[in-house]
């Protein structure tokens, strides 16, 4: 008879796990999928607008990494992948909309030439300051990224360039964010002895090569709904929709999920578990069984975030570029601040997107950590293109629009997140038949949520066969 397994979220990661499961058990396994909301796939949300698939929540993965482009040819939707055109960033910053510098790492200048003209003259001579100052020197330690670029090539760069970018990934806030978890290559480079900020930039930076840059980005040409279709039916796994899991136990050499509405939960007994939820639910549901590891998931807190789907008429003249990138503080020529913290122009960036009637398709992102985002869908759209106009001078009406929101959507990486997710990796990889997965572990993007997940199924598959 074959064991039970229980997947707790039908994220990027938990289908993930799903998948890798069944193609290591086999068609014995009974593996049982438990997803709180009406859908599957967490932040892969493809909607329709304007007759076409369009995703509202991850936008693209980082090709660079094998997970996601291995899984798509395992499932034979390797040809659904599609890459950026040729189209170049761009970023408000001092109220202008300039080019996005190049010869960077996360906004973090090798130089002082690759980001002049997106600073002032204050800005550019705090920058060229830094040779002055004493070697960078963290000692091993960790250090918020805000915090040490403030002190070293002060404030323009970091809010003009590097929280724009980190924004874009983390919703998050520069001064409370990771160096070692965001950042990693140019922590990297400051351990290997580059003195100074700008020196460990140009050391992290890749060597130029004389042939074509394979693509940075993929997507899938459908949105992720083709990746999302195809890992569930290859998972093959009964899936529980609308039943939060209320608490997890050990029963036996086992596990005892109780789910569903408190007044009349059920009891769902399992031979392993994964979790691979945001953290303070894995913080709820390992609080009994493995506390250490709850004790560590509590410092990860979450930034929520909204996307805004917009589809312009066919003669709506879209900027060249593929997208803005706002940097903080900036605001309206009337004072009024900017309610969108980037906007991408789709079907520049992706050449095959358009809508079924030749529409063109554009999505804002609204929120960073600690900011409320209780307006309304109605307010929200009309800030959101508010701002479109302000930065292109685009006043259309849209032929269709979309708000989807993404309550506490993205973990934070604070100072210090790689040795909280150590910890609690190394207490759960203690307990037989217990495991991980998820954006708050080792990287928010789509490659890093399905690397999780299918570590975490490989662990179950060990921990099963040797028990």
């Amino acid at each position: 008879m074959g064991r039970r397994i229980a997947v707790v979220g039908g994220g990027a990661a938990g289908l993930a796990a799903a998948h890798r499961l069944r193609r290591e058990l086999g068609a014995d396994a009974e593996i049982v999928l438990f997803e709180q909301s009406d859908r599957l796939g967490g932040k892969l949300r493809t909607v329709d607008l304007a007759g076409v698939g369009y995703d509202l929540g991850a936008e693209a993965f980082l090709a660079r990494r094998p997970e996601v482009l291995a899984l798509a040819e395992e499932l034979g939707v390797r040809d659904d992948v599609v890459h950026p055109g040729g189209f170049s960033a761009t970023v408000r910053a001092g109220g202008r909309t300039l080019p996005l510098p190049g010869g960077t790492v996360m906004g973090v200048p090798a130089s002082a030439d690759s980001v002049r003209d997106v600073l002032s003259e204050r800005g550019l001579a705090a920058l060229l300051a830094e040779a002055d100052l004493p070697p960078v020197d963290l000692a091993g330690a960790d250090v918020s990224v805000g915090g040490l670029l403030r002190q070293r090539v002060g404030d323009e760069i970091v809010d003009r360039l590097v929280e724009p970018l980190l924004g874009g990934v983390y919703a998050g806030n520069a001064d409370l964010l990771s160096l070692r978890a965001t950042v990693p290559a140019l922590a990297a480079a400051l351990d290997a002895g580059a003195g100074s900020v700008t020196a460990a930039a140009a050391a992290a930076l890749p060597a130029p090569s004389g042939g074509p840059k394979p693509p940075v980005f993929g997507a899938f040409g459908g949105g992720y709904r083709r990746l999302v279709d195809a890992l569930v039916a290859a998972c093959d796994a009964r899936v529980r929709f609308g039943l939060p899991v209320r608490s997890l136990t050990r029963q036996g050499t086992g596990w005892r999920l109780e789910i569903g509405a408190a007044p009349g939960p059920e009891a769902v007994d399992a031979d392993a578990v994964v979790l691979a939820v945001p953290a303070p639910s894995a913080r709820r549901l390992l609080a009994g069984p493995v506390p250490e590891a709850a004790d560590r998931l509590g410092a990860v807190e979450l930034a929520s975030m909204v996307v805004v789907g917009l589809a312009l008429p066919p003669s709506t003249e879209l900027p060249e570029a593929s997208g803005v990138l706002i940097g903080r503080g900036e605001q309206h020529a009337d004072g009024t601040p900017f309610t969108a913290k980037a906007f991408t122009f789709s079907s520049r960036k992706w050449p095959h997107l358009r809508g079924a009637g030749g529409e063109w398709l554009v999505r804002g992102s609204v929120g960073r950590f600690g900011e409320e985002l209780r307006l309304t869908d109605d307010e929200l759209l009309r800030r959101v293109r508010a701002d479109l106009a302000e930065l292109t001078g685009i006043t259309a009406e849209p032929v269709d629009s979309a708000v989807v929101r993404w309550g506490g959507g993205l973990p934070q990486y604070g100072v210090g997140h790689l040795d909280v997710v150590a910890g609690a990796e190394r207490a759960v990889g203690e307990v037989p038949g217990l495991a991980l997965a998820g954006a708050a572990l080792h990287g928010v993007g789509v490659p890093a949520c399905v690397a999780t997940g299918e570590q975490a199924a490989r662990k179950i598959t060990r921990d099963l066969l040797a028990g």
